[in-house]
C-alpha cells in the first residue's frame, strides 16, 4: 500500500508545481524555490514528517525535501548545540547530495560542450 501512497503523494506534489507553473508562468529557478520554502514550512509545522511516514520516497523524492532536509538539520543541532547549532548543523543531512550535484556539474562540462 505505501507504493499507491508513494505514487499519489508524489504525483499530487508534482502536479501541484506543474499547475502553479503553467498558471503563473513561472520559471524553473521560482518553483525551485517555492518548493524548497513549502518544504521548510511544512518541517517547521511538524507535517512533512507524517508525510514522509505516509508516502516514504513520495515525499523524499520532490525538491521539498531539500527544505525539509535543511530545516529539520538545523533544529536538531539548535537542540543540541543552542543557537550556535542553526549555524553549524544546516548541511549536516545536504551536504552529500550538494557536493554530489556540484561534482556531476563539473564532470558533465568537461563531456558536453555548449552549443555556439
Amino acid at each position: 500500500m505505501i507504493y499507491v501512497y508513494a505514487f499519489l503523494i508524489g504525483g499530487a506534489i508534482c502536479a501541484l508545481a506543474e499547475l502553479i507553473k503553467d498558471l503563473f508562468k513561472l520559471t524553473v529557478g521560482h518553483m525551485t524555490v517555492i518548493f524548497v520554502c513549502l518544504g521548510t514550512l511544512l518541517d517547521i509545522y511538524g507535517f512533512y514528517d507524517k508525510l514522509i511516514d505516509i508516502s516514504g520516497a513520495g515525499a523524499l523524492l520532490p525538491i521539498t525535501n531539500f527544505g525539509h532536509s535543511l530545516v529539520h538539520s538545523a533544529l536538531e543541532a539548535a537542540n543540541k548545540d543552542g543557537f550556535i547549532g542553526i549555524f553549524t548543523g544546516i548541511f549536516d543531512k545536504t551536504s552529500a547530495g550538494i557536493a554530489f550535484t556540484i561534482f556531476i556539474a563539473v564532470l558533465f562540462s568537461f563531456i558536453f560542450r555548449p552549443k555556439k
